[in-house]
C-alpha cells in the first residue's frame, strides 16, 4: 500500500483503537498490523505527538510477562478530535469512491 496514504489513516486508526480501550503501544502496532503492513517506528512517534497535543494520557502498569507497559488512554478532547477525523474521512473516502465510480471501470 502507497506510504502516504498509510500516514494519513494511521492517526486515525490509533484513535479509534483506544476509543474503546486503553492500550499499549506494542498492542496498538500488531491490531493496526492486522489490517494495514505498518512497522513500529511509524506508531510510536504518533503516540508521542498525540500525547503531547493532549489526545492521550499516559499510565504504567505491571505486566506479567515482563517490565510495565505505558498504557495511552484517549482524553476528552482526543475523543472530539476523533469524531472530527471520522466524519473527515467518510467525507474524503465518500467523494474518492465516487470519482472512482465515475473513472474506472472495476467489476
Amino acid at each position: 500500500m502507497n506510504v502516504q496514504f498509510k500516514k494519513g489513516v494511521l492517526e486515525l486508526c490509533v484513535l479509534v483503537l483506544l476509543d474503546k480501550k486503553d492500550r499499549y503501544g506494542y498492542e496498538l502496532v500488531q491490531k493496526i498490523s492486522n489490517q494495514i503492513e505498518i512497522s513500529e517506528g511509524t506508531v510510536y512517534p504518533l503516540l508521542r505527538r498525540l500525547t503531547k497535543e493532549e489526545y492521550f494520557t499516559t499510565y504504567l502498569q505491571e505486566s506479567s510477562e515482563g517490565p510495565s507497559r505505558k498504557y495511552y488512554k484517549l482524553t476528552d478532547k482526543g475523543r472530539e478530535y476523533l469524531h472530527e477525523l471520522v466524519e473527515e474521512w467518510k467525507q474524503f473516502s465518500n467523494g474518492v469512491n465516487q470519482l472512482i465510480k465515475e473513472g474506472v471501470n472495476i467489476d
